[in-house]
């Protein structure tokens, strides 16, 4: 009999969408013989997911899940946007962004963890819906916010509550002790519109400092290219590119943003004028924006050619 390594077990779960413990009997079944465990989970009816896998699922929902001060937002993919309204989806995006608060931030953990509803690990409840479905899904991503003073959610495009095409979670800090319900309300309902600004906005970092510095340089770069062309002095054409790499930064970070809610004023003077009315200190500290599919190629087919090959024409 071959050894049963967790990576063979691992490979048979990535071969057939299985759940693990599924594929770890397949393998005691098959004395250790890969090929013969497919098979046995094929006859298992515990393999139906397999011939999915190789689509691309870069539709679904993002969910969020926030209790008290800490928030967690997931993705969760599928092939086609009419999953996203399929109340068995819905309900698996709910459950799992609860499960990210007490597992964490690691896929691999997330799948293997406990699922709240019964019915085994998040894997396998996951292998059932893809089978049960008829679509390749998938857990992609998942992050965690935390704060002092309050965590504030927004999903854009909500296909149901807290599950959409857009999510958003700010976590705000305060210096102040012990808040009250109705100071922790204010907090709450100023992250709130500060998501709502980072899913319309789109911001690269929370402060200027905060940006990839190799993003500045490309952005140096162009600057750069542009000015030289205008024939200008070397002295000026430096402060252009100085000028239009501090434009760049302040309209991509965050707190530097004008805010879409009033069109006008910066976000952090927003936040400045909320922790004078509190009569405390208050920062914002993280962010988190998911948007659905954003860096997943996606496919692209020609139709009227599928048509044609499906009919045998030239």
């Amino acid at each position: 009999m071959a050894e049963i390594t967790a990576a063979l077990v691992k490979d048979l779960r990535d071969r057939t969408g299985a759940g693990m413990m599924d594929c770890k009997k397949a393998l005691v079944e098959a004395a250790g013989d890969f090929e013969k465990a497919v098979d046995w989970l094929r006859t298992k009816g515990l393999a139906a997911a397999a011939k999915k896998s190789s689509r691309t699922a870069a539709e679904g929902l993002v969910g969020v899940y926030v209790d008290g001060t800490r928030g967690a937002v997931i993705e969760v993919n599928s092939e086609t946007d009419f999953v996203a309204k399929n109340a068995q989806f819905q309900g698996f995006v709910a459950d799992v962004a609860k499960v990210v608060l007490s597992t964490g931030v690691d896929v691999d953990a997330l799948l293997a963890a406990a699922y709240p509803a019964g019915g085994g690990t998040v894997q396998d409840v996951l292998t059932n819906n893809i089978a049960t479905i008829g679509e390749q899904q998938a857990v992609r991503r998942a992050a965690i916010v935390e704060a002092t003073g309050a965590v504030a959610s927004y999903v854009h495009n909500a296909a149901a509550p807290n599950r959409g095409k857009i999510g958003v979670l700010v976590g705000i800090d305060s210096t102040a002790g012990d808040l009250s319900q109705e100071q922790r309300a204010a907090l709450s309902a100023l992250g709130k519109q500060i998501a709502m600004h980072i899913a319309a906005a789109n911001p690269l970092a929370l402060t200027a400092d905060d940006i990839d510095p190799a993003l500045l340089e490309r952005e140096r770069a162009i600057a750069a290219e542009k000015a030289a062309a205008s024939g200008k002095p070397a002295d000026i054409v430096e402060r252009m590119v100085d000028g239009a790499v501090k434009k760049f930064a302040a309209e991509q970070a965050l707190m530097s943003q004008v805010f879409v809610i009033d069109g006008k004023s910066k976000v952090a003077d927003i936040v400045a004028a909320q922790a004078k009315a509190l009569g405390a200190d208050i920062t914002v500290t993280k962010f988190v924006r998911f948007q659905l599919g954003e860096g997943i190629e996606k496919a692209t087919s020609d139709f009227a050619a599928e048509v044609a090959a499906a009919a045998g024409v030239a």
